[in-house]
């Protein structure tokens, strides 16, 4: 089954909408516990340049993947000379 370029997209966006606020919430919970201070506009923004990173991440695996994948399921064709 073949994903369009636009679903690899929306699939990517929204792992990467969830991972935004796990992302925070893990922030928030883990940098005190070793030693980070950082105020919530602070972990939003270092969450959103993450998030950012991840979705053109997320969106060129899947496209090499459907690429390889396409490449591996396409026909061979022999030259043949009548």
């Amino acid at each position: 089954m073949k994903q369009s370029r636009t679903m690899s997209l929306i699939e990517a966006v929204t792992n990467v909408v969830v991972g935004y606020g796990l992302a925070v919430l893990i922030q928030i919970l883990a940098f005190p516990a070793i030693g980070l201070q950082a105020t919530l506009s602070q972990n939003l923004q270092l969450a959103a340049l993450f998030s950012a990173v991840s979705v053109l991440r997320s969106f060129v695996l899947r496209r090499a993947f459907e690429a390889a994948r396409a490449r591996a399921t396409r026909p061979t064709t022999t030259n043949v000379v009548p």
